[in-house]
């Protein structure tokens, strides 16, 4: 192999070299052909090659491709953020666009910050979370992440905010069923705020559905609600990560919709630019933004790229494709469809565990004996050897963590675009069959000489 200067993932892999990507699917420069069943990750929301979209890359880079925020605005930049506003719940209407996910949530914590600074409360600076989360790679969204793995090299430089459990209703740490639970998980939040002070903290953060950390954890219907009120009364900003989430993924703009709640910050990236451009934001409601408005004026966060024209028509131009196709319409029922497809799979393979989710945001765990739902060893890389299996296959799927602990688990998610059709999801799911017969085999043989 030619010798690379690039850094990829693992250093002594060789990738494959996509030359091109259409509809559901990609393309190497061998002519192999892939189904994208993890939209790369979790990003690709209308599919790849979508001409009006590359249309509207290069009317823009006609025009401008880039001014600094603080010198400029653009009509992209402005049109952008009112098409956002139009369509996120409640009072969010502020948008601070930013380049990736871990910087809409790093954004995120430092608004909520500023809000409590500008009311004259200095020592609301801490943020909570909750264990088996994932909210960024940046050192203030790490510090967020309950993802053990993503922090173990850091943890010296990390704020330790995780602290509660996660609605993991597959591995109740109170060994209870919802709603019968009284949602002793939400309440955990109430224990930590009094141990900690509610004067200390600023926010409490979660993902609406648990991705990377938790290969798609879907909470119990009243949740959310019991998390919101516990916020309110404590005098705590709730900011949803809605990276992954976000744009339609559920079937509803925000996936709080989904649970009837909304948020005072919401972080938006991934299917925000759909892939086609970086793009991400943070998106503040007026109770939020009322003290700074009165106040310095100025969210103290930026990048030399933020609002960039370009990314912003960009992403402009995805938000009107999902409009104009009403696309976000059948998420559900698509969804509903490839769960089911999905079941019909759990009978003929007993290391499928748990299969959940919700809308086109799905994930399957698995596990060494569904029974007492003991997990693989470690050693085993079996959420690996599973997504090289489909690779070979032509099947892309989206590695994820699971365990209550978070590090003992194995997990996939399965995140297609959200154009994919009826007959794709069929596709989807023979190859997936093909997938999991092969690790069966291998089960059955003993993975690496074991039995």
């Amino acid at each position: 192999m030619e010798k690379t200067f690039l850094i990829k993932p693992m250093l002594d892999e060789i990738y494959p070299v996509i030359d091109y990507g259409k509809g559901v699917y990609l393309f190497d420069r061998n002519g192999k052909k892939y189904l994208d069943a993890a939209s790369g990750a979790v990003t690709a929301n209308i599919g790849h090659g979508v001409a009006e979209i590359v249309e509207a890359m290069m009317e823009q880079a006609k025009k401008v491709s880039f001014v600094y925020r603080s010198q400029f605005t653009s009509e992209a930049a402005e049109k952008l953020a009112a098409k956002i506003a139009e369509w996120t719940p409640g009072e969010l209407n502020w948008c601070f666009f930013v380049n990736s996910g871990s910087e809409a949530t790093e954004t995120a914590m430092k608004m909520a910050i500023q809000h409590w600074q500008e009311r004259g409360n200095q020592t609301k600076t801490k943020i909570l979370s909750r264990w088996v989360s994932y909210h960024g790679i940046t050192m203030g969204a790490l510090s967020m992440s309950g993802h053990p793995s993503r922090r173990a090299r850091f943890i010296p430089l990390l704020e330790d905010f995780p602290a509660i459990n996660p609605p993991y209703c597959y591995r109740c740490p109170y060994n209870l069923e919802a709603p019968s639970c009284n949602y002793l998980c939400a309440k955990e939040l109430e224990t930590a705020i009094k141990r900690i002070g509610p004067d200390q903290i600023a926010a409490f953060i979660a993902e609406p559905v648990i991705g990377a950390a938790g290969g798609a954890i879907s909470p119990p219907k009243d949740y959310f609600k019991q998390i919101k009120m516990i916020c309110e009364e404590y005098d705590i900003l709730f900011i949803a990560d809605e990276v992954m989430t976000g744009f339609g993924r559920t079937g509803t703009m925000l996936a709080c919709e989904q649970w009837g709640v909304v948020p005072d910050i919401v972080a938006l990236g991934k299917g925000m630019g759909a892939g086609y451009a970086p793009i991400a934001a943070a998106v503040a409601s007026e109770k939020v933004m009322e003290p700074i408005l009165a106040g310095s004026k100025s969210v103290m966060s930026g990048h030399t790229l933020s609002a960039n024209p370009q990314s912003c028509a960009v992403s402009l131009a995805v938000l009107e494709y999902l409009e104009k196709n009403d696309i976000m319409k059948e998420v559900d029922n698509k969804g509903v469809y490839l769960k089911y497809q999905l079941e019909k799979l759990k009978p003929q393979f007993n290391f499928i565990g748990d299969i959940r989710g919700k809308g086109l945001l799905l994930g399957i765990e698995f596990v060494a004996d569904p029974i007492t739902k003991q997990p693989f060893p470690r050693k085993l890389s079996v959420t690996q050897k599973i997504i090289e299996h489909a690779k070979d296959k032509g099947l892309l799927i989206y590695p994820a963590g699971s365990g209550i602990d978070g590090v003992n688990g194995d997990a996939v998610i399965i995140s297609p675009p959200l154009t994919i059709t009826k007959r794709e999801i069929e596709e989807l799911v023979f190859l997936l069959k093909g997938t999991f017969t092969v690790f069966s085999d291998e089960i059955n043989t003993g993975m690496d000489g074991e039995n």
